[in-house]
């Protein structure tokens, strides 16, 4: 039995959701790592700004060198000048590396449609695998399917394997966003957008159109079926037979 096997991971929203999902991807890690660093300093900031508001409320005199003080002045323009560096550097590092695009072992097209996402793996010959994916309406959802996220067919993917998305809109503006892996990806009508990930475990992970784009704009979910390389090609298998 594997450390997934026997671990419950957040992978869809919750009501009333205040963190992120759990991460699947390395990319996902760097992002929540970042953002418990800015909040970290966010804190201390807010606490010392409080403790001066309410020292500075709860006595009537005040020192001669906070009004027209250059030496305070030098202080809080430098201070607030060296905490932006410190957030930038991590910040700059954190966008390069969601920007790089890695050798690819597996390349998907993704067309987001009014209001459905239709994929296409190109990767196998002459044989194009390519399907639809459209909402399940509640009437047809079973028990434990989640309303408004559930599709006919799912995207299947491999573990442990760099994954290239090429996204285009088939008509208006529509965004491919999976926040589980950190994907967030306008599909732009006429235009190629590239992105990628890495999956590091098994799972069935959601996400939805995140550009407003008509009457059914959420109505079209995304979903990821990671799965092992093994049950992928046989996947595969399926689909060039089906064809």
């Amino acid at each position: 039995m594997k450390f997934y096997d026997i671990i419950c991971f957040k992978d869809v929203p919750e009501p009333w959701q205040l963190g992120f999902q759990d991460a699947a991807s390395p990319v996902m890690e760097e992002v929540i790592f970042f953002h418990d660093q800015i909040m970290f300093i966010l804190i201390i900031i807010i606490s010392i700004v409080l403790w001066f508001i309410v020292r500075s409320l709860m006595t009537k005199y005040y020192h001669k060198y906070l009004f027209e003080g250059t030496l305070i002045e030098i202080i809080w323009t430098l201070i607030p000048a060296g905490v932006l560096v410190f957030i930038a550097f991590p910040s700059l590092k954190l966008l390069y590396l969601m920007d790089e695009v890695i050798d690819p072992a597996l390349t998907i097209k993704v067309v987001g449609h009014q209001w459905y996402w239709s994929y296409e793996y190109s990767d196998y010959g002459a044989e194009t695998i390519e399907f639809d994916s459209y909402m399940v309406p509640t009437s047809d959802l079973n028990n434990g399917d989640l309303r408004l996220l559930e599709v006919d067919n799912r995207l299947v993917v491999p573990i442990q394997t760099q994954v290239r998305v090429l996204v285009t809109g088939a008509d208006v503006l529509h965004s491919f966003a999976l926040p589980s892996l950190s994907v967030k990806i306008d599909a732009v009508p006429g235009r190629l957008n590239q992105t990628s990930f890495f999956i590091k475990r098994p799972g069935v992970f959601y996400g939805q159109c995140s550009e407003i784009c008509g009457a059914n704009h959420s109505f079209m979910p995304i979903v990821i079926e990671a799965v092992s390389l093994e049950k992928f090609v046989n996947w595969v298998a399926t689909q060039t037979e089906s064809i």
